[in-house]
């Protein structure tokens, strides 16, 4: 399989892109209603010929799904079935699905794929791309414009495209789960765009890239942060999400994404309580006293400087 694009909502690149191999990507912009023909069964000569040489960028709901089908815990899946990678170009960290040595995904044999009741969304999008360009005015926030379109992959071994078995993008992608996928995504996605729209001038600090893998990877680490740290001493949260998010990691996911848009952009996706607003001001301002108290400090003593200098030429020229 190759990589397709699937586009976070301000960019028309993705973490799943082929901009670097664009040949095989069908000069067409389809829409949910288009119509394709395309399937994929042991039956076709080329079954699993796609599952290499391939590049697969795991999200947070991937890797999520994948250890628990492979009832994992995440540092031994991460460990076992996966290799570092940035996301979009950007100092964001991520994992990519390592390949064998003979450069195949991990989970296929000749039969199929071992875990294709949870495979990864870039798996589920073949051979259909989705591109979201997101387009707004720096004068007028309210008129940004999104436009989303689709497109097909046609590489020259597959022969999925000869199948007689006709679609449209929505039925595809609804039969292959890509919507609740994208769903499931999409805030993740928003935060890589975001990064990625400030550009190489900005850098995340080592201990914002830590927190950023740690929350991508590892709900069970994020939810011993959350419910073993000071964490809920600094945020307000309602107690029917902490309730939830105690136990379901899907509700732990969504709430990740909030804590990460909070902690690495400012929003307000995740309010600090008041007392801890009022602590940082007073601690703030207890600062600023001390640097006012140092300046004067040195203004009096380069001043006497000054005056002893002064004194002393006054007594030379008598």
């Amino acid at each position: 399989m190759s990589d397709q694009p699937t586009s976070g909502p301000s960019s028309a690149k993705s973490l799943f892109g082929t901009e670097n191999n664009p040949s095989h990507i069908m000069p067409a912009k389809l829409t949910l209603d288009s119509k394709i023909k395309f399937r994929c069964h042991p039956e076709v000569s080329c079954f699993t010929a796609c599952c290499g040489n391939i590049n697969i960028t795991l999200t947070p709901f991937d890797i999520l799904r994948l250890r628990k089908h492979l009832k994992m815990a995440a540092p031994e899946f991460i460990h076992q079935y996966t290799t570092p990678v940035f996301l979009e170009k950007t100092d964001m960290p991520g994992v990519r699905i390592k390949l064998t040595e003979e450069n195949r995904c991990p989970f296929v044999t000749p039969t199929g794929c071992t875990v294709y009741a949870s495979r990864p969304t870039t798996c589920r999008y073949y051979p259909v791309g989705m591109a979201n360009f997101h387009e707004r005015s720096d004068e007028d926030a309210e008129k940004a414009t999104d436009q989303q379109f689709f497109f097909l992959i046609k590489e020259p071994h597959c022969k999925g495209h000869e199948e007689s078995k006709e679609w449209t993008i929505r039925e595809w992608r609804a039969d292959q789960g890509v919507d609740v996928c994208d769903e499931m995504n999409k805030d993740w996605m928003a935060l890589v765009m975001r990064r990625k729209s400030f550009g190489p001038q900005a850098s995340l600090s080592e201990k914002a890239q830590r927190m950023f893998f740690m929350t991508s990877t590892d709900l069970d680490q994020f939810r011993r942060f959350v419910f073993e740290s000071s964490f809920l001493d600094t945020y307000q949260i309602d107690p029917e999400e902490l309730d939830r998010i105690r136990e379901d990691d899907i509700a732990l996911m969504h709430f990740s994404f909030r804590y990460l848009a909070s902690s690495l952009f400012g929003t307000q996706d995740l309010p600090i309580k008041a007392e801890k607003i009022q602590a940082k001001a007073a601690e703030i301002k207890k600062k600023q006293s001390e640097i006012e108290g140092k300046a004067d400090s040195t203004y009096d003593e380069l001043k006497s400087i000054r005056d002893n200098m002064l004194a002393e030429l006054n007594s030379k020229k008598q």
